[in-house]
């Protein structure tokens, strides 16, 4: 599936921030308020996924991928 589009994993505590105006067909993953459980981090960043955040606080899911989509595109 990433082998067509660049995978992006929202998720808090990240090191990377969000990358802005991207082109590249991409694949983003939001979890639930709170973020993915570490071991489905793990797995998504292990399947060639990148790690990134929104900043410093966890917002709710409908204003984090509001805010992830006018970010990235």
């Amino acid at each position: 599936m990433l082998s067509q589009r660049r995978g992006l994993v929202a998720h808090p505590g990240m090191a990377n921030a969000c990358p802005r105006g991207i082109s590249d067909p991409t694949l983003l993953l939001v979890g639930p308020e709170g973020g993915f459980i570490a071991w489905e981090v793990e797995q998504l960043l292990l399947a060639g996924c990148e790690g990134m955040h929104l900043g410093p606080r966890i917002l709710r899911v409908e204003t984090a991928v509001t805010a992830l989509l006018s970010r990235l595109f």
